[in-house]
């Protein structure tokens, strides 16, 4: 009886975990829709857009195995959600077993599609062929597409069959207010078909296709190899689009990255042929022009200042684990910051400062002291305002310091391996990913979005252990960047000027990407060379930033109250003026035994301790009233045991 209680508990623990496993299988971070027994008829039915749904067993081995190439099938066909979409349905889940009875699943997985605008009663017809690789799957899908008639058309879907060139000649060299790109191709070719939907949701494009047995185009546009793409400008111009490789991926990031194309938002703000430059805004922040294959010290001075002086400020005070992690970061910058200067100088003063206090609290004020400079150290400077360039959004509030902070962080570790050794005596020197560790630790106690944190922390609890070398640390930053970067694409916070899309793109790095079976790849090899040389202290652009002016010498007699150390800031290099934010001052002081350590002479004047306005004159002076004082008090206590002997003497006589 025992045993077949043991047998029961151990068959019953079994199903708890593939049931777990199974609803492990597709998440809502994957770039696909979950249905249920309640949310399949309403979503497929009369829906605008066509569906393709796979109907699964969590316990189906085979459905598990093939969960990851269903997952990449949906990242790859993401953006023809408006004209065909992507889903499951989990058959194993009590709840679903009505509905998938309803709908006629006998086997798993089972590949269903539906029309656009179809009835409540269509209960989808199902795909049976024995090719379910991504290629043939997303063949299948724009096969599906193009059954449509007429009348039940996806709405937002444009025509898929060619044009002919009676309809494109007559389009060459008028004005108009978007692109067109014509997309000439073999007839059994996919690749037209396939840009069209992927820049469906982006503005100010609109693409067609064309046959390559059309005689008369192609002596008209002068094309003899396929496929290619022939683009018609706004403004009249027109010629032929040059790609590194003839590829489907390389199409579409090349009319995705022209001037004035933006991806449809939730709230749309784009329309059709809205061509607006960041120059035509009136806005009181400048746009700074900049070379997209270079890296600006001025963003990532800027995610220096942001950090320390406004997200390190809700924290009044830092101990324990928090003083902890704020103590290896600084240390993390100040090993591998590139460049040496000003920034360099304040993160090892700062790390100095902070592996000296023996005190287990630290006041932020203190902190915040040290980096605004006010015990005026020669060559510490950090500019107080922000100031982004290649991190720069469309308007207020996209890009900026997330940007920048991603930035900082990438150059840590192509530091890192550059100088494998700049961590030693450290206490992060054993670690197989330092910098990944730090930052880790760092968005999980200050970074001040918590829902990205936790993002970054499930990511990072799932592979960052499978990071052994310095090469996988570079690695697996960009990849999950890129994650990132796939997630957030479309949503509130995409800027449509810059839209998040796989990087580094085409244009930076031809040799970073392939296509294998008509699915694109990355070459990792060619990838690390890439990020190795982009991020490398050879490829950092000090325009724009700032530079600390002399220092000037300060008065001998400082009035009450609260000092200001802000100070004129000049820029390095071109542009306008920046956006300032300028910080309040405070009156409270440094606790006792937070005084940095002094540092050499400022250029014309003395040291200035403690940020109270105090020279070397006042200091000489305090140093001879304190001997004086010392020597008073000396004759005084001879005095006093002078006199004590002598009234001793006198009066010892009366008790003898």
């Amino acid at each position: 009886m025992l045993q077949f209680w043991f047998k029961g508990a151990v068959v019953l623990w079994l199903v708890q975990a593939c049931t777990g496993a199974a609803a492990r299988l597709y998440t809502e971070e994957d770039p696909l829709v979950i249905l249920s027994s309640t949310s399949l008829k309403p979503t497929v039915s009369n829906s605008t857009s066509a569906w393709l749904v796979q109907f699964y067993s969590s316990w189906c081995g085979h459905c598990i195995q093939y969960s990851s190439t269903w997952k990449a099938l949906a990242q790859d066909v993401k953006d023809w959600q408006q004209a065909i979409s992507v889903g499951v349905l989990d058959c194993a889940q009590e709840e679903n077993l009505d509905v998938c009875k309803e709908y006629s699943i006998k086997f798993y997985p089972t590949f269903k599609y539906f029309r656009a605008h179809s009835p409540e009663t269509d209960r989808g017809t199902t795909y049976t062929g024995a090719d379910r690789e991504i290629q043939s799957v997303r063949q299948l899908m724009i096969n599906i597409v193009q059954n449509h008639t007429k009348l039940n058309w996806p709405d937002p879907c444009p025509p898929l069959e060619p044009y002919s060139s009676a309809a494109l000649l007559p389009l060459i060299g008028w004005k108009s207010d978007h692109y067109t790109a014509i997309i000439i191709e073999d007839a059994d070719s996919y690749v037209g078909r396939e840009v069209i939907l992927d820049l469906l949701q982006y503005s100010g494009l609109e693409v067609r296709r064309a046959l390559s047995s059309d005689r008369p185009l192609l002596d008209a546009l002068k094309i003899t190899t396929f496929p290619s793409v022939y683009l018609l400008h706004p403004n009249a111009t027109h010629t032929l689009l040059h790609v590194e490789k003839k590829l489907r991926f390389f199409f579409s990031c090349s009319l995705r990255t022209l001037p004035g194309v933006q991806r449809r938002l939730a709230l749309d703000r784009s329309s059709v042929g809205q061509m607006e430059t960041p120059q035509d805004k009136q806005s009181s922040e400048p746009w700074r022009d900049f070379d997209r294959s270079k890296v600006y010290t001025a963003d990532l001075e800027s995610a220096l200042h942001y950090l320390l002086r406004v997200e390190l400020a809700t924290h009044n005070s830092l101990e324990g684990e928090e003083l902890k992690i704020f103590k290896d970061f600084i240390t993390l910058v100040s090993k591998l910051y590139p460049g040496g200067g000003s920034v360099v100088k304040l993160m090892e003063t700062l790390s100095d400062w902070l592996l000296s206090l023996p005190l287990r609290r630290i006041p932020y004020q203190a902190v915040l002291d040290l980096v605004d400079n006010k015990m005026r150290i020669s060559g510490v400077f950090l500019g107080a305002e922000l100031r982004w360039v290649s991190c720069q959004g469309s308007r207020a509030g996209l890009r900026g310091y997330p940007c920048s902070l991603w930035t900082l962080f990438h150059i840590l570790t192509v530091q890192h391996d550059a100088m494998p050794t700049a961590l030693e005596n450290t206490g992060l020197e054993g670690k197989a990913a330092p910098v990944l560790d730090v930052m880790r630790r760092y968005i999980r106690t200050f970074f001040g979005c918590v829902e990205c944190g936790r993002h970054f922390e499930n990511a990072a609890a799932s592979s960052m252990d499978k990071v052994q070398s310095r090469e996988d640390q570079i690695l697996w930053l960009w990849n999950q960047h890129n994650r990132v970067n796939a997630r957030l694409a479309g949503t509130l916070s995409d800027d449509p000027l810059f839209p998040k899309s796989p990087w580094p793109s085409p244009s930076l790095c031809p040799s970073c990407h392939e296509e294998k079976n008509g699915v694109h790849a990355w070459n990792q090899e060619n990838v690390l060379l890439f990020l190795r040389h982009h991020y490398g202290s050879s490829n950092l652009s000090p325009k724009y930033s700032l530079t600390a002016p002399p220092l000037p010498t300060p008065p001998p007699r400082p009035g009450p109250g609260p000092v200001n150390t802000r100070r004129p800031q000049k820029e390095h290099g071109g542009g306008g003026e920046g956006r300032k934010q300028p910080l309040p001052e405070t009156k409270k002081q440094p606790e006792p035994g937070l005084q940095p350590p002094k540092k050499e002479a400022v250029e014309g004047g003395g040291v200035w301790i403690l940020g109270l306005g105090f020279d070397s004159v006042d200091m000489s002076l305090c140093l001879v009233l304190y001997i004086c004082s010392c020597l008073c008090l000396m004759l005084l206590f001879f005095f006093f045991k002078f006199r004590s002997r002598r009234w001793k003497q006198r009066y010892s006589r009366l008790h003898v």
